[in-house]
């Protein structure tokens, strides 16, 4: 039988950022993230080396996947404010499972490719419905004080689920059950994951639907997007939003070229580096939730954010050509950029209280689909600057933008932000509350 926490476990959780209601809600987000990371390193390969997919088929697969994605992203928040989202939730985990099921019964077990296209892209819009919408939840539920922490915690579960724990699965399992069987265990992850978020979250308090009234689905997904221009500052908060992650996917397409290529690492070598820095990642995510609580989340955004991630890509750049295939140099280098990168997370506490509590869903769906649409201008701003023929001007450019994000965040104003609250205290005030 579940037991609801008792009070002292409730303060634990408290000090630790985390809403006691909703803990079973992130263990299952780090679970189902895990068994949507599985495929992340090896489904390409494996649609063109055992399904018969052409490299431009797998390619145009996973890329209209891409597509969906981003439109989940952003109707995970506007269907959060009409539906609640713990129904987005459930909507997610029955598409991935069953779309999935198609994908692997129909599509790859008994080789019918065009299934297999059409459900692993249908299956596109799953995990934005069941993290973004638990996201919207955590922002609906946590206390101002502690939200940057708490959000933190959600970054932090998905980062180490997709793709880090997931492609450690996928290394570990596949000599055993083979490149299939793993993405049958990837279903059962995802699974058990759902059940135990949806199952085990009894406090339902904010889990309903968010806007009020009785208009339709379509005039509330119509809100949604018209906070675009009723809100500019939630417009002005997804840019940066935006401007956090499409140099990290652009840097994803040069970054073999320039460090195999030109600097002298291996193959395995740069892996390795890959690896360990974005581990690094994944703890500063959690490490700068806890410091927005303190510092402000605006403060935070754009100091630790903006200017390091700039500082970062201009040392990622510069050391590593003068020092040459120095491994631990390299990381170090990498290191400030990936974890300037963590410093972004306040920003989804940042955003939406922006606005009012019934906007606040609204705003997240444009600011989710601000970190879906990243993963597409990333790579198409290295077209257009020259990629790897052109990297030093293509550092430069994202150095400039990261520096223009930081600007931006000057605008982003909330009473709730915790560096901005204290400033409109009075003295007196700031004292007893620091005591």
């Amino acid at each position: 039988m579940n037991q609801p926490p008792t009070r002292t476990s409730h303060k634990v959780l408290d000090r630790l950022g985390l809403p006691a209601p909703l803990l079973l809600g992130f263990v299952g987000i780090l679970i189902f993230m895990i068994g949507d990371g599985v495929e992340s390193n090896y489904l390409a390969p494996f649609l063109v080396n055992s399904q018969g997919f052409t490299e431009n088929a797998a390619t145009l697969t996973i890329s209209a996947y891409g597509i969906f994605v981003t439109l989940g992203s952003w109707l995970s928040g506007a269907l959060s404010n009409v539906f609640g989202p713990r129904k987005v939730m459930w909507i997610g985990a029955i598409n991935w499972v069953v779309f999935e099921a198609i994908f692997l019964g129909f599509g790859v077990h008994l080789g019918i490719q065009w299934i297999a296209v059409l459900a692993y892209v249908l299956r596109g819009i799953g995990y934005p419905f069941f993290a973004y919408a638990f996201l919207v939840w955590i922002n609906l539920a946590a206390p101002a004080k502690q939200r940057g922490t708490s959000v933190g915690w959600f970054w932090f579960a998905f980062g180490a689920g997709l793709p880090t724990l997931g492609s450690f699965v996928a290394s570990k399992t596949i000599p055993i059950l083979g490149e299939e069987g793993t993405l049958w265990l990837s279903v059962a992850l995802v699974a058990f994951g759902a059940a135990l978020a949806l199952f085990g979250i009894r406090d339902r308090t904010h889990a309903g639907p968010v806007a009020t009234g009785n208009g339709t689905v379509l005039q509330g997904m119509a809100q949604g997007l018209s906070i675009i221009w009723r809100e500019p500052k939630v417009t002005v908060g997804s840019v940066v939003r935006l401007i956090n992650t499409a140099p990290n996917f652009a840097l994803f397409i040069v970054a073999p070229i320039y460090f195999v290529e030109v600097i002298g690492f291996s193959q395995a070598q740069y892996l390795l580096i890959v690896t360990i820095v974005y581990t690094a990642n994944i703890f500063a995510n959690l490490f700068f939730g806890v410091i927005g609580d303190r510092f402000g989340w605006r403060n935070t955004v754009m100091w630790f954010g903006c200017v390091m991630s700039a500082i970062g890509l201009v040392l990622l750049y510069y050391v590593p050509l003068a020092v040459g295939p120095q491994f631990w140099i390299t990381v170090l280098c990498w290191s400030v950029f990936s974890i300037g990168l963590a410093g972004f997370v306040p920003l989804t506490a940042l955003v939406p209280a922006i606005v009012q509590p019934s906007e606040r869903a609204n705003a997240l769906a444009v600011y989710t689909l601000a970190a879906g649409l990243s993963s597409f201008v990333g790579p198409v701003l290295v077209g257009v600057l020259g990629g790897s023929q052109n990297l030093q001007a293509t550092i430069w450019v994202f150095a400039a933008i990261y520096i223009i994000g930081a600007l931006l965040c000057l605008t982003l104003k909330s009473t709730e932000d915790p560096g901005q609250a204290k400033k409109s205290l009075p003295a007196a005030q700031q004292h007893s509350a620091k005591a």
